[in-house]
């Protein structure tokens, strides 16, 4: 693939952009900068630099972020910063879209992909994927609250009761519970529901994926063959 395209395909802008970025000797390829546009290159496993930031070619792009508090999952926010803007422009650029969506307030693991099929199959109500969220409880947790969980609350709005995949007390106040839905803002909903309310909430794992304890709020990684085979475990 021409070094053009290939800067195109990343999201490094326009290909005029691209060209530009080539033309200026800012475009590293295995230690020696490439001012040929037209320079074809074998994509699989090619790293590059950019302004001297190590890039690797990637067909598609799937990557996790530590959401903190205080951004919406909008292009478009309407209060607070959008999400991407914790991200290197390239990727936005490439047209990322979040996998499902966390409120504002709520932190913690979010995927990003811009696969549509990938981004389909873990939104999708259909997978049922399980999604593992740590609420912070204004009162004290008890049995009865628990087993409500479980058992299936009524939400406004639902013909149905909704129940947990599972529930754990890890403390007085904070409650681990899985759900295999996504509806809006369903776990605060379903807490409130069982007789108490949610005063903070945290996404810590979807499927077998779990955040890692190595990345920092707001820090944003790829996922690797191993976390993309634990999503689909």
């Amino acid at each position: 693939m021409d070094l053009e395209s290939i800067l195109f395909k990343q999201g490094f802008g326009s290909r005029r952009q691209c060209r530009s970025l080539i033309a200026e000797g800012r475009v590293v390829v295995a230690g020696n900068a490439c001012t040929d546009p037209d320079a074809d290159f074998a994509v699989d496993d090619l790293a590059f630099d950019v302004d001297g930031t190590s890039w690797r070619y990637r067909e598609r792009a799937y990557l996790m972020v530590n959401k903190p508090a205080g951004y919406e999952c909008s292009r478009e926010p309407q209060h607070h910063l959008s999400v991407f803007a914790l991200l290197p422009a390239q990727l936005a650029t490439r047209g990322v879209q979040c996998v499902g969506r966390l409120d504002e307030d709520t932190t913690g693991l979010l995927l990003l992909s811009d696969d549509g099929q990938f981004v389909h199959a873990y939104t999708s109500p259909k997978r049922k994927v399980p999604k593992t969220y740590l609420a912070t409880t204004r009162h004290p947790l008890d049995e009865r609250q628990l087993q409500a969980l479980l058992g299936g609350v009524l939400l406004h709005g639902e013909k149905a009761p909704i129940a947990a995949a599972d529930v754990r007390m890890r403390d007085e106040k904070l409650l681990e519970l899985t759900v295999n839905e996504g509806k809006y803002h369903q776990v605060k909903r379903m807490i409130a529901a069982a007789g108490n309310r949610c005063d903070a909430l945290h996404r810590e794992r979807i499927g077998s994926l779990g955040l890692p304890s190595t990345l920092a709020p707001g820090a944003w990684q790829w996922l690797d063959d191993a976390a993309l085979q634990a999503l689909r475990a």
